[in-house]
């Protein structure tokens, strides 16, 4: 699936954030990573991203809006139920009100909220804040 990549992606975004830029240019990319940018975008941490010749090497150009802190992707397989959703949520994230554990299930890549709502458990592939 491409831990790495989608880790890298991600450090990217932060580095960038730190630095106060207002865009950041991803290679490689993935399908995954497009989907995690999806649920950020949907959640109001970026403001958009657009995806460059996904068939061959390809880039993503981010928007970025100031609001990311910390994101990560987990290089190892972290299987989660969705009973343990909640603790595992409490575990990773600063405060109950901000951020969000990004779970790839058999219904896609969900963030935790819609996978608590759906009732359905997957890996976890990281998470934001």
């Amino acid at each position: 699936m491409g831990r790495r990549i989608l880790n890298d992606a991600l450090r990217s975004i932060v580095n960038a954030e730190k630095r106060s830029k207002a865009t950041v240019e991803l290679k490689p990319i993935s399908n995954v990573i497009s989907s995690f940018l999806n649920i950020m975008k949907y959640r109001g941490y970026i403001k958009n991203f657009e995806v460059f010749d996904p068939h061959r090497v390809g880039r993503i150009t981010v928007e970025l809006q100031g609001r990311v802190n910390d994101c990560r992707a987990l290089t190892y397989r972290q299987d989660i139920k969705a009973k343990d959703i909640e603790k595992y949520k409490t575990l990773k994230l600063p405060t109950h009100q901000w951020g969000y554990v990004v779970i790839s299930t058999p219904d896609g890549i969900l963030d935790h909220e819609e996978a608590i709502r759906r009732n359905v458990g997957g890996q976890v592939l990281g998470y934001f804040h």
